[in-house]
């Protein structure tokens, strides 16, 4: 086995390594590079990483960069890896810290020390979710593959004892509120979102099951959502409330394609594992309503706690909700199921909310963005957050 440079145009192209290796097979790998010297360079070490290979096995050779490209390429998602700069050639994050690290180098220590340096005063399930989650993840990928060996990795721990005191405050969009103030901060946003934080607010649909929608998907006169495939891989069907009929109405009828839009009547670009369709708008109507305890993924838990102070039986639900079906929901969820109806409209509702003309012509008035905040109210509403931040933690 031995490797050797070849230049297709002398004097101009890239060096290209070529040769085989132990194995029999044809290795031609480009440098990238029209310096002899610095291709020669890479072509000792090319060779000196195929001869350790053959001493000691796959495992000796593989980087972590290797094996998150494997993990990609088998369909993982990027997020939480880092990102990579395009003018300083350097990665971010993850990625960061183990570029060019053998797998076999990588250790629990190693590991816990990242985790320090990347999410120093973060908690113990942001810390799991956004370093050890992916990292096992990428580490089980390579173990199948056979370039590591499978280890049990330690992950950040929650501290026990009952004297511990968590000053975690918790995430916005993971707890419900009332519908009083689910309006007054829908009152804040252009008619865009309004639409979509409505229908979210009387639906409980997942915000990712509306961004996706077609209209086709909606039956009105039956008062029926029909969703091919739910977050748990199985077809579902959502009740309409009653208050958001004429929305849905004229949506259905005026608007073929996608249901919900931008303000721009574009559809919403849907990125895998991925939020921030609704980041500005959310910011600035915090501010202009001086609440900042709603993203869109509130409304859900809003509907799903609704239901249970409305005394709506667990079993109808879950089934709203998605997290359970009987055996007729799984055969026919694009039948119309009156109990389901029944519920979702024991949601409360508001005659200023009803009443608002985008409620009747949506597709008309979707361009109507929200009013611009002047200084004012923009020092008042960052004055409330400041408020609203120290109670939390408080």
């Amino acid at each position: 086995m031995r490797l050797y440079l070849w230049q297709r145009t002398p004097g101009k192209s890239n060096w290209i390594i070529r040769g085989t290796d132990d194995k029999g097979q044809e290795v031609h790998e480009s440098t990238k590079t029209t310096d002899k010297k610095t291709a020669e360079a890479l072509r000792i070490k090319r060779e000196g990483r195929l001869l350790t290979e053959i001493v000691h096995g796959k495992q000796a050779v593989v980087t972590f960069h290797e094996a998150v490209e494997s993990y990609l390429d088998n369909g993982g998602s990027p997020r939480f890896l880092g990102t990579f700069d395009e003018d300083t050639r350097q990665w971010s994050g993850l990625m960061k810290e183990l570029d060019g690290v053998l797998l076999k180098d990588i250790t629990q220590d190693r590991m816990n020390k990242i985790a320090a340096t990347l999410y120093p005063n973060c908690q113990y399930d942001t810390i799991n979710r956004q370093l050890w989650t992916p990292f096992i993840a990428i580490w089980r990928n390579a173990c199948r593959a056979e370039w590591a060996t499978p280890k049990l990795w330690v992950r950040a721990k929650k501290p026990k004892g009952t004297n511990v005191v968590s000053i975690k405050a918790k995430r916005v969009g993971s707890y419900p509120v009332d519908y009083t103030t689910g309006w007054r901060f829908v009152q804040g946003l252009g008619v865009a979102n309004q639409i979509i934080m409505t229908i979210l607010f009387y639906t409980g649909l997942r915000p990712i099951e509306l961004f996706v929608m077609e209209t086709s998907q909606v039956n009105v006169p039956g008062r029926w959502i029909t969703i091919p495939k739910s977050k748990i891989g199985e077809p579902r069907g959502v009740p309409i409330h009653e208050a958001i009929v004429p929305l849905l109405t004229d949506m259905v009828e005026n608007r073929p394609g996608k249901l919900v839009r931008t303000w721009e009547g574009a559809p919403f670009t849907v990125y895998d594992d991925n939020g921030g369709q609704m980041k500005k708008a959310i910011a600035a109507a915090r501010l202009r309503t001086h609440v900042f305890d709603v993203a869109p993924y509130t409304a859900r838990h809003s509907v799903s706690t609704q239901l249970v102070v409305n005394g709506v039986h667990p079993h109808i639900k879950d089934q709203i909700m998605g997290h359970a079906a009987d055996d007729m929901s799984r055969l026919y969820t694009s039948v119309p199921q009156p109990k389901l109806i029944e519920a979702i409209n024991t949601l409360p509702t508001f005659p200023d909310w009803l009443d608002a003309d985008w409620m009747k012509s949506p597709v008309a008035l979707t361009r109507r963005r929200a009013k611009t905040l002047k200084k004012a109210e923009r020092d008042a509403g960052n004055a409330a957050l400041s408020e609203w931040q120290a109670r939390r933690v408080a």
